[in-house]
């Protein structure tokens, strides 16, 4: 068998983040359901000295090669801002991560998690989490389930076989992450509509749309909303002000105040949900490029998009709401309002919701009530080294 090589690449160098980011295009090119994600966008995102979520993390780059030939990659990185939360939310002090994961066989997949574990046992972390590629805000686990089907916005998609190859190396499933899907053409059920008409008639409740005019200020409103909502849900890591500058500049060509919903109780921002187009239908004709014309094609698109599906990446209720007869009320007004404009606006007729956690119950029994079903099964692995 020839000779299988693993070298570290670092997480600056132009021209070896290009080696990186084309072995998942070359290793998913047959693939009709995975979407090429736009280049410049993951140039940046590897890029330690262009990305703030490098701030509070650091990283490793691995490349396998065969005969010249590039058969597979892996990130190995710490993330410090995990390691400063308790163990039953996913992190420690001996915690660190892996992902960007992609192998042609086994071999190559064995030799690279072994290389990543090896680049952690060196700084002393005790138990390796993955995949998370590389934040958990981006795409984190594995695919276990839908993949015959496209995913959405932000959502990842791996070959069916990794699952095999990682359990191999000793990882244990410990966190699955659903999507749910659902037709939003038509009404939703009857109880979710009383509720709906209930809160309406609430003189405390008031729904309002974002302000794309004043989207910095708008971000860090949704932020702070969400950091107390989710501050306990496993994996959970505040983003830092930076990040959230950062997350406002690659979002806000995608943001349409219609599909961002702040519910307000007596005056008070209490709870919101944010809806965005599913990009990927656009840029699956584009295959990674923007340029040269690609980009005008998608600035024309942006206009006034057209989609079949919504997807719905975050939504929270601030805590001192969240047992109240009145978080019902805004939950499911904000879903009806956005689903009402993204049939009527933009022509969807699918909406995705998720990732949700699989013991965010709370979460689940709303997709439940609206008549939605999981699609997509992410999963989460931990090993002890």
């Amino acid at each position: 068998m020839a000779d299988l090589k693993i070298y570290p690449i670092g997480t600056t160098q132009s021209r070896n983040l290009n080696r990186f980011i084309e072995v998942a295009y070359e290793l998913n090119r047959h693939n009709e359901n995975w979407i090429a994600p736009l280049r410049s966008e993951l140039r940046e995102q590897l890029n330690s000295q262009k990305n703030p979520w490098f701030e509070h993390a650091e990283a490793e780059y691995f490349l396998a090669e065969r005969d010249g030939k590039l058969v597979g990659r892996i990130s190995a990185h710490i993330e410090k801002l995990t390691q400063k939360t308790p163990p039953e939310q996913g992190g420690g002090v001996d915690v660190g991560m892996w992902g960007m994961f992609e192998a042609t066989d086994q071999e190559v997949a064995d030799a690279l998690l072994k290389t990543a574990e090896n680049w952690h046992r060196n700084r002393g972390i005790k138990k390796i989490v993955g995949p998370i590629s590389l934040s958990i805000w981006e795409e984190p686990g594995l695919l276990i389930k839908g993949h015959d089907h496209p995913p959405t916005i932000m959502m990842g998609h791996q070959r069916a076989d990794y699952r095999a190859w990682i359990e191999a190396e000793g990882h244990k499933g410990i966190k699955d992450l659903f999507t749910y899907e659902l037709d939003i053409t038509k009404p939703f059920p009857p109880l979710i509509q009383k509720i709906v008409a209930s809160g309406e008639k609430n003189a405390r409740i008031k729904i309002r749309k974002v302000n794309k005019n004043n989207f910095m200020k708008e971000a860090r409103l949704l932020m702070d909303i969400l950091n107390d909502a989710w501050s306990k849900n496993w994996g959970y890591v505040p983003l830092t002000d930076k990040e959230i500058e950062h997350a406002r500049h690659n979002l806000e060509p995608i943001v349409f105040e219609d599909l961002i919903m702040v519910a307000e109780v007596d005056g008070e921002p209490a709870a919101f949900m944010m809806t965005l187009p599913d990009v990927n239908e656009k840029l699956a004709e584009f295959k990674g490029k923007l340029f040269p014309f690609n980009w005008i094609k998608m600035l024309w698109w942006l206009r006034k998009p057209r989609v079949r599906t919504m997807r719905v990446p975050l939504m929270g209720v601030r805590k001192k709401f969240q047992t109240s007869r009145i978080a019902s009320q805004v939950a499911f007004m904000m879903i009806e309002y956005i689903r009402r404009n993204s049939v009527a606006n933009y022509g969807a007729s699918r909406g995705e919701i998720g990732w949700i956690l699989d013991d965010n119950q709370g979460m689940r029994s709303i997709a439940t009530a609206i008549h939605s079903d999981i699609n997509r099964i992410y999963r989460i692995y931990s090993k002890n080294i």
